[in-house]
């Protein structure tokens, strides 16, 4: 089984494999700074804790190992701004991979959601098998929108979703990128 690198270099900022309980502190803080951003849109918000904080990044070394979750602290200037990850759901058929991203508030605007989802995009073609990425939100949040709308996605479908966080509509706009487009890019 093959895995994404560990560390990813992006124009001005880098995606590493999250550390443990090393990165616990910052991440807190970063997740602390972010809630009224993420509030909206992220239901794990709603229980946001530094327990679910610790559980979490405790998580990620096996779900990387497995090959089933590959989660990234986002670096820019050397600080945590964000998270993101390449993951493969339960009902996500086998050849597709998800993309998934969150940034601190003072660092949105600036591409690094696009530049993050686009690496992302190429890590997960390298993978065997894989032979289309997707990229899921609530189609009333526009920012997450305009990330595979600029990467060349196209919307794939639609389909109902529960209601979890405060701005959802019930309702999730699926974009894909099929390999052979990716690669003519």
């Amino acid at each position: 089984m093959n895995h994404p690198q560990h560390v990813i270099a992006l124009d001005g900022a880098t995606l590493r494999r999250f550390d443990g309980e090393a990165d616990l502190p910052e991440f807190f803080a970063v997740i602390e700074e972010s809630l009224e951003h993420l509030r909206p849109w992220m239901p794990w918000v709603g229980e946001h804790s530094r327990a679910k904080t610790a559980e979490f990044l405790a998580g990620r070394a096996e779900l990387w190992a497995n090959g089933r979750d590959f989660t990234y602290a986002i670096v820019l200037d050397g600080a945590i701004v964000g998270a993101c990850g390449l993951f493969r759901r339960e009902d996500t058929p086998d050849e597709v991979r998800e993309i998934g991203y969150w940034l601190h508030p003072a660092v949105t605007g600036r591409g690094l959601a696009t530049r993050t989802a686009r690496a992302l995009a190429d890590e997960a073609f390298r993978l065997p098998g894989v032979e289309a990425v997707e990229i899921v939100h609530d189609p009333a949040n526009r920012a997450s929108g305009a990330v595979p709308a600029r990467l060349g996605f196209t919307e794939h479908l639609r389909r109902p979703a529960e209601v979890l966080a405060p701005a959802e509509t019930g309702e999730e706009l699926v974009w894909r990128l099929p390999k052979e487009r990716a690669s003519a890019q």
